[in-house]
This record gives C-alpha cells, structure tokens and sequence, in this order.
C-alpha cells in the first residue's frame, strides 16, 4: 500500500463530484455535481471557477471538438455552451427518468460517447451502456444495474465497463472503427461481503499510457492501479471514503484528480473525513491516455 502528497483542488464539497474532465485545449478541469445539479469548470494555474446550473441531475461529460460540452442528464442529452451557458437539448433519454438515468461515460477514439444508465431501484439489472454517434443514440445491450467505469486501453482494442452493484469489472473486444464491442472477460470481480475485509466497490475509472487501469473504490477510501489482466499493481489511500470517479489532467497528464461523494453519508463518517464531497489530486509517475472528443 501506498500513498502520495495529496492536496486539495476545490475545497467546497458536492453533493455527488464525478465525472473529472479534463480539456487538453483548455487546460481546465471540468467536472459534475450530480445531486447538486451542476456542472464546474476550474482553470488549475489561474484559479477561476465557474459552474452551470443543470436542469435535471447530469451523470457525465465530455467535450465537444466544436467547441462546448456534452451532457448526458437524467433529461436527456444536451449541448452546453461554456462561453453563454446556453444549453441545447440534443436528444431524448431512452429510458423511463422516473427510475433510471444517465452516469458515468466517456468518448472512444472515433468520438462516440459511451454512457451507462443506473436503474435507481437497484433490484435488477436493468441499467445500460449506449452509445451516442453524432447525436443518435443505440444500445449496447450490456445489461447492469449501476453502470460505471467506462474506459478503453491505449492500443483501443479493449472496452472496460463496471456494474457498481455487482462489484465487477468487466474487459470486452473492442472494434474502434466500427464501435462494436465483442467478446468479454470478467477483469476484477471484488468481494461483495460487507462484512469481511471490505474494500469498497468499482466506481469510476481511467486508463493511463502503460495500460493500466485506474478505478475509484466508493465506500473504500481507495485508488487502485490494476494491470491490464487485473492484478492490483497499486493501492493508494484517501482521507475519505467515497472516491467517486479520477482523472489524468494537467499539461503532461501526470496529475491525477479524484471526485468523491458526501451526500448520503453518516454524519460520523463526515465528522472523520471532512475533505468528503471535495476535488482532490495528485502526483503520478505515468501519465495517463488523453481524453477524446465528442464528433457531433
């Protein structure tokens, strides 16, 4: 186990922090409120914030190559213009908002979004993972309940995508030209035994240039770096309990920032950790994969 000189990015907590963004042209670190409804926006060298007010909870981002965002809300998918904060609606969701909506997701290589659905009941897998090509939206048919840890490995070739619920990681053969996602391998099932040596379970995730495979452990105070076959090659520990989603940022992607949670959480368990709903980051020796555009 180890650990690095953490420090605090936006001190102010969300509600639920996820989805950390960040904008290579930019280099701005967005991210998500999803309880709180907002969408944040931090320029790390010059200290300015901003943030959007959302219309409905917003369970991913990503950025647009012609310019602006993209936002998968509970409401549906919307472009948001971060020069007037006009926010387009681009499409309908394709599932019923009093019991599902959008969560994590992130763009492959060709610049389609790739966005999972959290079935709110929690019962059965009735969650999804669609893909978003030039504003038309398909289902994947990976079934889940709570849809997280959408990444892809550095050659491509490899689809991750976690089920919370289940406490499992899986790999698929992934075709970048055609977006069609193949056979599967379960990568990293965890314990689901909460009352024996719980580590938490796989939230959000990003890949670094090695191939590894980063992931947000909620509930368990951790980062884990797993090998592209799903051995633990490093754990680092944080000073709250619900890490939420990290991502690689600054000018040589060699820092890596951690959304975390605080909306649900005892209020003991606030009390220990009062750094929980914060932006946090740290120094890595590999630098992680550059996020990718979405193609309208």
């Amino acid at each position: 186990m180890s650990t690095n000189e953490l420090h605090i990015v936006f001190d102010v907590p969300m509600q639920v922090g996820e989805c950390p963004l960040w904008h290579p042209e930019e280099a701005a670190l967005y991210w998500i409120d999803i309880h709180g409804c907002l969408v944040h926006r931090l320029d790390p060298v010059a200290g300015t914030h901003r943030f959007w007010p959302m219309p409905s909870e917003p369970g991913c981002i990503a950025w647009c190559a012609s310019g602006g965002l993209i936002v998968a809300l509970r409401s549906g998918l919307a472009l948001l213009d971060t020069v007037t904060g006009e926010l387009t609606p681009l499409a309908d969701p394709p599932y019923d908002p009093a019991q599902a909506r959008f969560n994590d997701g992130r763009c492959d290589i060709a610049g389609r979004l790739w966005v999972g659905t959290m079935y709110e009941p929690r019962d059965r897998p009735l969650g999804a993972l669609f893909c978003v090509e030039h504003g038309s939206i398909r289902d994947s048919g990976n079934r889940v309940t709570v849809s997280n840890g959408v990444a892809f490995s550095p050659d491509n070739r490899t689809l991750y995508h976690a089920d919370t619920t289940a406490h499992r990681i899986t790999a698929y053969d992934f075709d970048a030209a055609t977006g069609h996602i193949g056979s599967s391998r379960v990568f990293k099932q965890f314990s689901m035994d909460k009352s024996l040596n719980y580590g938490g379970r796989p939230d959000g995730a990003a890949v670094d240039s090695e191939g590894a495979y980063w992931c947000a452990m909620y509930e368990g105070g951790r980062i884990l770096r797993l090998s592209p076959s799903g051995e633990i090659l490093r754990e680092i520990e944080l000073p709250l309990r619900c890490p939420t989603m990290i991502a690689f940022g600054g000018r040589d992607l060699r820092t890596l920032y951690i959304t975390s949670a605080r909306h649900n959480r005892p209020q003991a368990e606030l009390a220990r950790f009062p750094l929980s709903g914060c932006v946090l980051a740290l120094d890595v020796d590999v630098p992680g994969c550059p996020e990718t555009a979405y193609l309208q």
